[in-house]
């Protein structure tokens, strides 16, 4: 009977512990994204859309408006962009992880290596 009585509740407890693990984490909405540049800092405003682990992102700074898409998974985000320059399209891959109402990771640049960055949500 004990024994029973310990398969129960290991099954209850898994049951409880599932839903917090599959739970999605939502970045819908505006954020602001802090990097260092050659220049000094750099700050960009963002607007995610948020569709299951689809998102789509609008960036906004200095150098202008453009926008990517990428995925959410658990709380791993990554999204790409590609910006048209007078040599050519460059590409920028952000990969990070949220918590809470922040951000933080790494943009690969191409072949110009990476840089950390951090978002806050507004």
């Amino acid at each position: 009977m004990s024994k029973t009585k310990s398969i129960i509740a290991l099954c209850a407890l898994a049951l409880m512990v599932l839903p917090l693990s599959a739970q999605q984490v939502n970045v819908s909405g505006d954020w602001e994204m802090t990097s260092q540049g050659r220049q000094g800092e750099m700050k960009s405003n963002l607007h995610f859309e948020q569709e299951g682990e689809k998102i789509k992102v609008t960036m906004e700074n200095p150098r202008g408006e453009v926008t990517g898409e990428g995925t959410i998974k658990g709380n791993e985000i990554e999204w790409t962009i590609t910006r048209e320059t007078p040599r050519g399209a460059f590409t920028l891959t952000y990969k990070g992880t949220v918590e809470g109402d922040m951000m933080k990771g790494e943009v690969q640049m191409g072949d110009f290596g990476a840089r950390e960055w951090t978002a806050k949500k507004k």
